[in-house]
């Protein structure tokens, strides 16, 4: 049993900054602040690490407990009227492939498809709620499970496991994220990752992480099945190794992207002969 665990913002859709106008007003409403998520970054933390900073950034000091409940539930009432808001505008979107890709998970016996995300479990339903995909996913792990990902990660496991009735071992989990932090919470916890280029993430740090795989986006559902281990590679190669490599170098960037250098190598040939003509 595969268990494949999603992040949401910028692997899933992206939500136009719906849950920044968000927070921004329940830190403003209690705080006076009106711009407080400009002094931290959000992107691959989790809400509670995301909810204290921000409050601390309005009012100049960590919340109380009782104060931590009361931003959580002025952004939980927030946040529908917000993700609206770029709906309308048309800024809420579908990361590119992502449908199909889900469809076809979500159709195997052999696949639990979960999310693995920094958002709260309300705010991730709310949050997806207009791309439909939620319908894809049968448990998660949540920002309001911990404060560290990886620990988010651990704990959607868990719930995989009670669903699956059997032991989840390791290398049966696939994280698909966004950012290097996700890559990081992937290996701090001992499972496999891959990255969504198209998300949130600044290039140089997720290739700094290094994460096994990294993809623009869903279009293309070759290397990510092959990444997965529900397709044999059609060159012989089995799960990030080659049979025989002919360099360290095509080994590692197979393993990173997918990708044989000969394919790029032949691309970037037939590249010089238009650009010459």
């Amino acid at each position: 049993m595969k268990i494949i665990l999603f992040d949401i913002d910028g692997t899933l859709i992206k939500a136009g900054g719906a849950g920044t106008r968000a927070l921004n007003s329940a830190v403003k409403a209690m705080t006076g602040h009106p711009e407080a998520c400009r002094s931290f970054q959000l992107q691959g933390a989790t809400d509670k690490s995301n909810f204290e900073n921000a409050f601390k950034a309005g009012a100049g000091r960590k919340p109380t407990k009782k104060q931590l409940d009361v931003l959580i539930g002025k952004y939980v009432d927030c946040l529908p009227a917000e993700v609206l808001r770029s709906v309308k505008a048309k800024k809420y979107l579908k990361v590119k492939g992502v449908e199909k890709f889900l469809a076809g998970l979500s159709g195997r016996k052999d696949v639990l498809v979960g999310l693995g995300t920094g958002n709260l479990k309300e705010g991730a339903f709310i949050k997806l709620e207009p791309s439909g995909l939620i319908k894809h996913f049968a448990f998660g792990g949540y920002g309001c499970d911990s404060h560290h990902r990886s620990e988010v990660l651990k704990k959607a496991v868990e719930r995989a496991a009670k669903i699956a009735r059997v032991e989840i071992k390791e290398r049966e989990v696939f994280v698909i994220g966004d950012t290097h932090r996700d890559v990081e919470a992937a290996k701090e916890a001992g499972y496999h990752s891959a990255v969504v280029l198209d998300g949130f993430g600044d290039p140089n740090l997720v290739m700094r992480s290094n994460p096994e795989m990294m993809e623009k986006d869903f279009s293309d559902q070759k290397p990510w099945l092959i990444w997965l281990g529900l397709e044999k590679d059609p060159k012989g190669i089995s799960r990030a190794t080659y049979i025989c490599p002919d360099t360290p170098i095509e080994h590692a960037q197979y393993g990173r992207t997918g990708t044989d250098i000969r394919d790029i190598e032949v691309s970037m040939k037939r590249l010089r002969k238009i650009k010459n003509k």
